[in-house]
């Protein structure tokens, strides 16, 4: 190996090599599926089968698996302390395991079976950039696979052998704090939908605003029980068809779909990205802007929306007509509750769908306009907070992941 292709200069006591220099590397054994499940699912005894689903994006490797082989079939083992790497498919590169136990595996994963150096240290080098960089450049075919002859060649650089050592504890010292970091980052993070639902229950049941109506001599007795049907008209949408159809849409009235709501992480909808041509109006719906909507249809039903332009509307699509305009956030906080009770009604339908009766069936607690005001108020701050939080907390979650990048980049340098 020639000195111009070294990518960087390493301690004088490294050295560059390949990877089939430190690794004895084979892939597994694929299974017919039908052959799996009749000859090896459910066996009491046998190496635990791992495919490529069994290795997760955080590398850890599922080995609770109904798939054994019996040691007297011939298949490949990889041996405990081997790093398994994903080679083929769209996982390809990213999917990476350490084996706690002898395994055999499907033929997507490739073993790297350590030859007299320390086997973690492969482990925590397929992590790095700089591995990865070398991988995808070698990837080839539709599906992106490596193969064992071109991943032989990659280049590695060799630290002494007392030196391996204290390399991979320096990193695991390391990544164990910033994982006990990341796991309680990410705890906060897991729980923002369960604080947002629990501050929007305690809005709606008056429990935000106890000490205003102390202050104002109100109660909750002045609170009414409604039917949404009984406070607004609530329509659908229509969608001219054939959908594209040049002789309705690409014309210059505003056509409002679904994704315009969905896609949109303000309260507020300003604009549509398809628009309808005068020969579509008659097979849809125009609202005026200030319209409160709401999806009704799909995986994603259940978003509320206020509309700020006048717009014709699809089928997936309802509007609450001649509704108090003077607070439409209250009724915007009022549906935010309600989105995982409304995609529970039809939870297991192919197509998700909410019509007009079950959406005016919707009971709410109408507090006085001057209550309505202050929940929206109290609302707003706290979940503004709230949301600062969950941004915060993702910050630190990509630092925390750059952070690890850094440490490995450092690690296969000799400067950690």
């Amino acid at each position: 190996m020639t000195e111009k292709i070294f990518p960087y200069e390493l301690p004088e006591n490294w050295q560059w090599t390949t990877l089939k220099n430190v690794a004895k590397i084979f892939t597994g054994n694929s299974i017919n599926e039908k052959v799996k499940q009749e000859k090896y699912f459910g066996k009491p005894d046998g190496l635990i089968y791992i495919a490529t689903k069994d290795i997760g994006f955080d590398k850890k490797i599922n080995y609770d698996t109904k798939i054994k082989i019996p040691e007297s079939e011939n298949f490949k083992v990889a041996p405990k302390d081997t790093t398994l790497l994903c080679i083929e498919g769209g996982s390809a590169g990213r999917k990476i395991g350490f084996t706690n136990q002898p395994v055999c595996f499907v033929n997507k994963l490739c073993a790297f079976v350590s030859n007299e150096i320390n086997s973690k240290l492969i482990y925590f080098f397929m992590q790095t950039e700089f591995f990865l960089n070398q991988f995808n450049k070698k990837k080839h075919g539709l599906i992106g696979g490596v193969s064992v002859k071109d991943l032989s060649e990659i280049i590695f650089p060799l630290p002494p052998l007392d030196e391996q050592k204290k390399i991979v504890e320096r990193i695991e010292s390391l990544f164990s704090k910033l994982d006990a970091a990341k796991e309680k980052v990410q705890t906060i993070l897991d729980g923002y939908e369960l604080r947002r639902s629990a501050i929007l229950h305690k809005a709606f049941t008056g429990e935000l605003t106890k000490n205003f109506r102390a202050e104002n001599n109100l109660s909750l007795d002045d609170w009414q029980e409604k039917l949404f049907s009984e406070i607004c008209d609530i329509v659908r949408g229509g969608s001219p068809r054939p959908a594209g159809d040049p002789k309705y849409y690409g014309g210059n009235i505003p056509f409002m779909k679904v994704a315009d709501i969905t896609n949109n992480l303000s309260p507020y909808v300003y604009s549509t990205k398809y628009t309808i041509k005068k020969a579509g109006l008659s097979k849809t719906r125009m609202v005026k802007a200030n319209t409160l909507l709401l999806t009704n249809s799909g995986a994603t039903l259940g978003v509320p929306a206020i509309c700020m332009l006048d717009t014709t509307l699809n089928d997936g699509i309802a509007a609450f007509l001649n509704l108090d305009s003077e607070n439409l956030m209250f009724y915007y906080y009022f549906w935010s509750m309600k989105t995982q009770e409304l995609r529970g009604i039809n939870k297991g339908a192919a197509q998700p769908n909410l019509n007009t009766n079950i959406i005016g069936a919707v009971e709410i607690n109408l507090p006085p306009l001057a209550e309505q005001k202050e929940i929206v108020r109290v609302l707003d701050s706290l979940l503004a907070k709230e949301q600062r939080t969950k941004e915060i907390a993702e910050n630190i979650l990509q630092e925390i992941d750059l952070l690890k990048k850094s440490i490995l980049a450092q690690a296969f340098r000799g400067k950690l």
